[in-house]
């Protein structure tokens, strides 16, 4: 009889932002950057606005390409040990909050059907890192900036966790871990993941924005809304996920669920008038 434990592994790949964190990483610790002295009040005015933009007229990659150079130019300089300690100091009191549950849960789960879990983002290695062993996952896949030999960035970039990118590592872990990505999960909020949930057999969109929610109703993929921020330390526990939405097939669910969608989307573009109408 075979051994069960020769048998490929399966894994789970989370998104970071929108799908476990409720808001970007990056943007997150913005106000612990600039009372560090390392931003200041425009640099910081600036980067909310990217992130409207972002959010609200999508992920291209003409624009994620723009973001990441304007970051990598502000961080030019910056002590990586620093940027490292800062993290670390304020993860409880700016990250904690933002981790949905359902995200949580799942990530539990996922580890009790002996499936490895990663984090995989396009945010540096000097956030996730820390963020994967916070929230307990195996390993975590992210952006590797550049270090001068005096532990500075210097605004290059050696590897950019993106699109394809994200692929090339994922299945870079799958060699080395002997995993099967056939029988593996991912999860995503953003259309520029595509390559990502296509590269594995069980692609989940989770709070997806509206080019992956047309996609994944296209392809009938399982579509979930996580919605509860909720701090880790108010509970860990291994629960069952729960269903939410769409399988193949399940062509009822996957309507019912994009109408959710598309209503709650409608109702965020006429909050945004409101308030632009106001300032």
């Amino acid at each position: 009889m075979e051994d069960p434990r020769d048998q490929p592994r399966e894994a789970a790949f989370f998104d970071l932002d929108k799908t476990v964190i409720a808001k970007a990483a990056m943007l997150a610790f913005g106000p612990s950057l600039q009372r560090a002295g390392m931003l200041n009040r425009w640099l910081v005015a600036r980067a909310l606005w990217g992130q409207i933009v972002f959010r609200y007229l999508g992920a291209d990659e003409g624009r994620m390409q723009k973001m990441r150079e304007t970051a990598l130019r502000i961080a030019t300089g910056w002590d990586q040990h620093r940027i490292s300690a800062l993290v670390d100091d304020a993860l409880t009191e700016i990250i904690d909050p933002l981790v949905f549950e359902e995200a949580i849960e799942l990530i539990d789960s996922h580890r009790a059907a002996g499936r490895r879990v990663y984090l995989v983002s396009a945010s540096p290695e000097e956030i996730v890192l820390p963020l994967a062993r916070h929230v307990g996952v195996d390993d975590a896949i992210a952006t590797r900036a550049e270090i001068d030999s005096d532990g500075k960035y210097t605004g290059g970039v050696e590897f950019y966790s993106a699109g394809d990118n994200k692929v090339t590592a994922i299945e870079e872990q799958a060699r080395l871990h002997d995993l099967d990505l056939s029988s593996s999960f991912a999860y995503s909020d953003s259309i520029t993941d595509l390559p990502m949930l296509e590269a594995v057999g069980h692609p989940v969109a989770v709070n997806p924005d509206r080019a992956l929610l047309r996609e994944a109703l296209a392809r009938g993929w399982e579509i979930r809304i996580f919605e509860i921020p909720r701090p880790l330390r108010e509970r860990r526990t291994v629960t069952p996920p729960k269903p939410v939405v769409v399988g193949v097939g399940a062509a009822g669910a996957a309507v019912a669920t994009g109408a959710a969608l598309w209503w709650r989307y409608r109702l965020q573009a006429r909050s945004r008038r409101r308030r632009l109408f106001r300032l």
